[in-house]
């Protein structure tokens, strides 16, 4: 009778605690009710999930995205900052959906929109924030379609600042990570993706994340999500834990839960399966090489560089590396030519690799070289 009651807590904690399971099977398209979706580590950019990666969608208010990104380009360019005072426009107010009210010539400063924008995906703050940049939203637009190219962003169009519903704007769940990655590195993004609840003109207007995974998933840090009628529910949702951050897109979800959920599952897989190692060129024992015809027997050489790669968990074992060597160098040599190669393999397969280069020039022999030293030997006796 113990062993049943034993038996039976423990199948009720099962039940009541299902996300104690890690997901560590292959994740199938059939499992997430989203019709797309992406998993993206963003150092590689390497794709760890795809469902109809490059179905072209609406994508509703993670048009935000790019909004943001540009933003924060210009920031760190210094063509605007944090400081400076937004003035709204008729144009800024007029915008429907989710806003923060602004009206005609009611000023708040950079920080204050971009906190709008990011939290409360206000659509008359991105507005205003693409008007105090450029001028005019048409303008920003453009720009906004200059950089999608510019990132790979192929089946991209955008019409507007903000993701309000309109014909032909357009993108994929794949686009959607590329710039959500790009947004990424910039970090002081995460001042204001990872707020919960904040307020702004002083305290008088409470704004709230519409990012609901904030509250329920672990290392969570962005980034935007984005409902309207022709999008459906979508979020491109990145989180950190250890070393490894990842993004994961959902597009078209019947239902916000639905959104979260699978955007949940989708990290999920990619924590329990996945692993950032660091591929070190300085923890090798090269040290020189020998020289043709010059005016030194060696030369010195070096391996330098780190990189992260995402691998399969477990799969570090498997790492091998190996160095290809040039059996020398003819000279003239000059500092910082390469002599070889050192290469990690996975599975015979290559993952990374690094020049190794010569630390010094070396002059080739000649009649007027060896005259040279000999005369400079003659005056340090």
């Amino acid at each position: 009778m113990l062993k049943k009651r034993i038996v039976a807590f423990c199948l009720s904690l099962f039940l009541i605690f299902p996300m104690f399971v890690v997901n560590t099977h292959a994740l199938s398209g059939e499992e997430l009710s989203s019709p797309s979706a992406v998993l993206m580590e963003p150092h590689s950019k390497k794709i760890l999930f795809e469902k109809n990666p490059h179905e072209q969608r609406a994508c509703a208010s993670i048009t935000k995205v790019m909004t943001l990104l540009l933003i924060m380009e210009a920031i760190e360019e210094g063509a605007i900052s944090y400081s400076d005072v937004v003035t709204t426009s008729e144009h800024a107010k007029s915008m429907g959906g989710s806003d923060i009210w602004l009206e005609v010539g009611e000023q708040m400063t950079v920080d204050e929109m971009i906190k709008a924008t990011a939290v409360a995906s206000a659509n008359d703050a991105a507005v205003a924030l693409a008007e105090h940049l450029c001028g005019s939203e048409s303008d920003f637009v453009g720009l906004m379609n200059e950089r999608a190219k510019e990132l790979g962003m192929e089946n991209t169009v955008f019409k507007n600042c903000n993701g309000l519903d309109e014909e032909g704007h357009i993108t994929t769940a794949y686009d959607v990570a590329l710039m959500s990655v790009e947004l990424m590195k910039h970090e002081k993004i995460y001042d204001y993706t990872t707020i919960w609840i904040d307020t702004l003109r002083g305290g008088e207007t409470q704004i709230v994340n519409t990012n609901k995974l904030l509250k329920s998933y672990d290392g969570i840090t962005g980034l935007k999500t984005g409902t309207t009628g022709d999008a459906g529910s979508c979020i491109s949702a990145t989180a950190k834990r250890n070393n490894m951050s990842l993004c994961a897109v959902v597009l078209g979800a019947t239902t916000g839960t639905d959104r979260f959920k699978d955007a949940a599952q989708l990290l999920d897989y990619g924590f329990a399966n996945y692993e950032v190692l660091e591929f070190n060129a300085q923890e090798n024992d090269l040290t020189e090489i020998e020289v043709k015809n010059g005016m030194k027997k060696t030369v010195k050489i070096e391996c330098r560089g780190a990189s992260d790669m995402v691998v399969t968990k477990g799969s570090s074992k498997k790492i091998e590396q190996s160095v290809k060597l040039d059996e020398f160098a003819k000279a003239p040599v000059k500092k910082g030519q390469k002599v070889g190669t050192l290469t990690f393999t996975l599975d015979k397969e290559k993952v990374q690799s690094f020049d190794i280069i010569t630390t010094e020039s070396v002059e080739q022999m000649s009649f007027s070289a060896v005259l040279n030293v000999l005369f400079c030997a003659l005056f340090t006796m």
